[in-house]
């Protein structure tokens, strides 16, 4: 798998890439990744891009697909750590306008519980 899923943290999956190119050849499996998460009820998503170098069109799809699922639900998607060239990409995609990004996991996290703290009040 070239993906780690972490569900210790209460609230949130965090799903690490462990691959340098989110591209046509890795995307399918982070998109069923998202869609397996999504259907076990995980509503609140970090994708953390840390390891990631390169992210193509396909790329974008499959993050695009976990930001709308977990929209749907009323849940948080956050992607972070972004690599200067991803983050490049998505600037120029104007993506950074539709999604939630943060330098950092904890980051990412923090912002997560904040915003279900504020979907309780």
């Amino acid at each position: 798998m070239k993906f780690d899923i972490d569900t210790s943290k209460d609230k949130v999956v965090v799903i690490r890439t462990k691959v340098d190119k989110l591209d046509a050849i890795h995307a399918p499996e982070l998109k069923s990744e998202i869609v397996l998460q999504s259907k076990s009820g995980q509503k609140n998503m970090v994708l953390d891009l840390s390891e990631t170098r390169f992210v193509d069109s396909s790329g974008l799809s499959a993050i695009l697909v976990a930001n709308r699922m977990c929209r749907d639900q009323n849940g948080t998607f956050v992607a972070c750590g972004l690599q200067d060239a991803v983050l490049k990409l998505v600037e120029i995609s104007k993506l950074e306008t539709v999604l939630k990004i943060t330098p950092t996991l904890n980051e990412a996290v923090d912002l997560i519980y904040m915003e279900e703290v504020e979907r309780e009040l």
